[in-house]
């Protein structure tokens, strides 16, 4: 216990840094447990899809799309959905919606301004299309 003392007394800034670190680790976890947004696996994706009828809204970009998608996936830019354009998806409110980005980072945002506009069964796509590719799961390419 001493040199715990002695450690944070000669590395205070350090020391600070380590406590930030924790509670901001600590914040996301207790915050993502509590959260209405569950982020979902490739497989847990595809049972929504097939089970009860989960539509995936990709919002890449139209080049991004164009490469390689999730069959079957709706194609709404992230301005589109910032903008609350969402024609495409409002006959699916009460379905589950997935949202789909590159890494998985940018799809929280978008899922948040989708269940504040009413889709009441929103997930996004844990690591993105970069996790549905790693997973060796199918793209389709549109031309």
């Amino acid at each position: 216990m001493e040199q715990f003392i002695e450690f944070i007394g000669n590395h205070y800034i350090l020391s600070i840094i380590w406590v930030v670190l924790f509670f901001s680790v600590l914040f996301s976890w207790i915050k993502g447990k509590f959260s209405q947004i569950s982020a979902v696996s490739t497989q847990q994706l595809t049972l929504l899809v097939n089970k009860e009828d989960g539509v995936v809204v990709d919002i890449r970009s139209a080049d991004e799309f164009k490469k390689g998608h999730i069959a079957g996936a709706k194609h709404v830019p992230l301005t589109k959905i910032q903008q609350n354009e969402l024609a495409k998806l409002e006959n699916h409110k009460s379905n589950p919606i997935i949202v789909v980005c590159n890494a998985g980072m940018s799809a929280a945002g978008a899922a948040n301004t989708l269940f504040k506009t009413g889709f009441t069964n929103v997930h996004l796509l844990q690591g993105g299309m970069n996790a549905w590719i790693n997973a060796g799961l199918p793209v389709a390419k549109k031309k």
